[in-house]
Protein backbone atom coordinates (compact mmCIF):
# COMPACT_ATOMS: atom_id res chain seq x y z
CA UNK A 1 0.00 0.00 0.00
CA UNK A 2 1.27 3.44 -0.93
CA UNK A 3 2.08 5.60 2.06
CA UNK A 4 3.46 8.91 0.83
CA UNK A 5 1.45 11.44 -1.14
CA UNK A 6 3.68 10.98 -4.19
CA UNK A 7 3.28 7.19 -4.07
CA UNK A 8 -0.52 7.51 -3.89
CA UNK A 9 -0.47 9.87 -6.84
CA UNK A 10 1.72 7.44 -8.78
CA UNK A 11 -0.84 4.68 -8.16
CA UNK A 12 -3.65 6.88 -9.50
CA UNK A 13 -1.57 7.85 -12.53
CA UNK A 14 -0.69 4.23 -13.28
CA UNK A 15 -4.38 3.25 -13.22
CA UNK A 16 -5.24 5.99 -15.72
CA UNK A 17 -2.34 5.06 -18.00
CA UNK A 18 -3.19 1.36 -17.84
CA UNK A 19 -6.77 2.03 -18.94
CA UNK A 20 -5.62 4.31 -21.76
CA UNK A 21 -3.04 1.77 -22.95
CA UNK A 22 -5.58 -1.05 -22.92
CA UNK A 23 -7.93 1.09 -25.01
CA UNK A 24 -5.20 1.87 -27.53
CA UNK A 25 -4.14 -1.77 -27.65
CA UNK A 26 -7.70 -2.97 -28.29
CA UNK A 27 -8.19 -0.40 -31.03
CA UNK A 28 -4.92 -1.43 -32.68
CA UNK A 29 -5.76 -5.12 -32.52
CA UNK A 30 -9.29 -4.67 -33.87
CA UNK A 31 -8.13 -2.43 -36.72
CA UNK A 32 -5.40 -4.87 -37.75
CA UNK A 33 -7.91 -7.70 -37.62
CA UNK A 34 -10.38 -5.72 -39.73
CA UNK A 35 -7.77 -4.98 -42.39
CA UNK A 36 -6.69 -8.62 -42.36
CA UNK A 37 -10.28 -9.73 -42.91
CA UNK A 38 -10.71 -7.28 -45.79
CA UNK A 39 -7.53 -8.58 -47.38
CA UNK A 40 -8.64 -12.19 -47.02
CA UNK A 41 -12.02 -11.29 -48.54
CA UNK A 42 -10.15 -9.56 -51.41
CA UNK A 43 -11.81 -6.18 -50.76
CA UNK A 44 -8.91 -4.05 -51.93
CA UNK A 45 -10.64 -0.66 -52.01
CA UNK A 46 -11.96 -0.86 -48.44
CA UNK A 47 -8.57 -2.05 -47.21
CA UNK A 48 -6.86 0.89 -48.95
CA UNK A 49 -9.28 3.29 -47.26
CA UNK A 50 -8.39 1.86 -43.84
CA UNK A 51 -4.64 2.05 -44.45
CA UNK A 52 -4.14 5.66 -43.20
CA UNK A 53 -6.02 4.78 -40.01
CA UNK A 54 -3.83 1.74 -39.47
CA UNK A 55 -0.68 3.83 -39.94
CA UNK A 56 -1.95 6.43 -37.49
CA UNK A 57 -2.85 3.89 -34.81
CA UNK A 58 0.46 2.05 -35.20
CA UNK A 59 2.43 5.31 -34.91
CA UNK A 60 0.50 6.30 -31.80
CA UNK A 61 1.09 2.87 -30.27
CA UNK A 62 4.83 3.35 -30.81
CA UNK A 63 4.66 6.80 -29.25
CA UNK A 64 2.89 5.35 -26.20
CA UNK A 65 5.47 2.51 -25.97
CA UNK A 66 2.82 -0.15 -26.54
CA UNK A 67 4.84 -1.70 -29.36
CA UNK A 68 8.34 -1.21 -30.67
CA UNK A 69 9.16 0.94 -33.66
CA UNK A 70 10.39 -1.93 -35.82
CA UNK A 71 7.27 -3.98 -35.12
CA UNK A 72 5.10 -1.09 -36.29
CA UNK A 73 7.24 -0.70 -39.42
CA UNK A 74 7.00 -4.42 -40.11
CA UNK A 75 3.21 -4.42 -39.71
CA UNK A 76 2.84 -1.39 -42.00
CA UNK A 77 5.06 -2.97 -44.60
CA UNK A 78 3.32 -6.33 -44.59
CA UNK A 79 -0.19 -4.88 -44.72
CA UNK A 80 0.72 -2.52 -47.56
CA UNK A 81 2.46 -5.32 -49.43
CA UNK A 82 -0.59 -7.58 -49.08
CA UNK A 83 -2.96 -4.86 -50.32
CA UNK A 84 -0.73 -4.06 -53.30
CA UNK A 85 -0.46 -7.75 -54.14
CA UNK A 86 -4.28 -7.95 -54.20
CA UNK A 87 -4.55 -4.85 -56.34
CA UNK A 88 -2.28 -6.34 -59.02
CA UNK A 89 -4.49 -9.41 -59.44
Amino acid sequence: MAITHAAKKAVRKTKRQTIANLKKGRKLKSLLKEVGNLISLKKTEEAKKLLPQVYKVLDKAVKANLIKKNKASRKKSRITKAILKLAKK
